[in-house]
């Protein structure tokens, strides 16, 4: 379960990700000069530490950019060159916002929805009465079925025009710019958000590597 808590968030997680994402290679030749977001999804950190969003953004000529970001309450120790920005939140404090395709607890996560057949966490808002159950406009799906996840190791993250590969004692293959495809036999993360009713593939991890 994510919670999202009322507060006044500077720069606000659109204004980031418009000043960082158009300087990333893994754009490739998409017009990043206007950004919109059409949704997002978050996965849970057991340990409730982690932070993990991955937004799905509109560039000014129809594609469509998968950006995995992770926040965290301190800095991560050595990962200062996955480091995008820090924010003030009103409610949580500093934050250090990463490039979540650097970040153990993200691939952990990630792993772990596509192996065992998960889905996103729901998001609760945190008001005076209590939490209450955001609706959902995106949703994600792992293929898997397996109660075993393998775990992971340091990750190793290249990129090859818009797709990003991360080597982490699996391969994940990750694409930015997504395109409609739909899920085939390997195990992928599948997603829809408004505009895309019609599944197709966000992520695959290959467990043999």
């Amino acid at each position: 379960m994510a919670v999202h808590h009322p507060a006044i968030i500077v720069p606000t997680k659109l204004e980031l990700l418009q000043a960082w994402v158009p300087h990333q290679s893994w754009t490739g030749d998409a017009d990043t000069s206007a950004l919109t977001k059409l949704g997002s999804y978050r996965f849970d950190d057991p340990d409730g530490e982690v932070g993990m969003e991955t937004h799905l953004l509109a560039t000014a000529d129809g594609h469509v950019l998968q950006v995995p970001l992770t926040y965290r309450s301190a800095p991560r120790a050595g990962a200062e060159d996955s480091l995008i920005t820090t924010m003030t939140h009103t409610t949580l404090g500093d934050r250090w916002i990463y490039d979540g395709c650097h970040d153990p607890v993200y691939i952990s996560a990630l792993v772990s929805t596509i192996v065992t057949g998960g889905r996103e966490a729901d998001l609760y808002a945190a008001t005076e009465q209590g939490l209450v159950l955001e609706p959902a406009t995106t949703h994600v799906r792992g293929s898997g079925s397996s109660a075993t996840v393998p775990p992971p190791t340091a990750p190793t993250v290249s990129h090859d025009g818009t797709t990003t590969t991360i080597t982490a004692g699996v391969e994940i293959v990750l694409p930015r710019v997504v395109v409609t495809v739909a899920p085939g036999t390997g195990l992928t993360l599948s997603g829809t958000w408004p505009g895309q009713e019609t599944p197709c593939v966000l992520a695959t991890v290959d467990v043999s590597s």
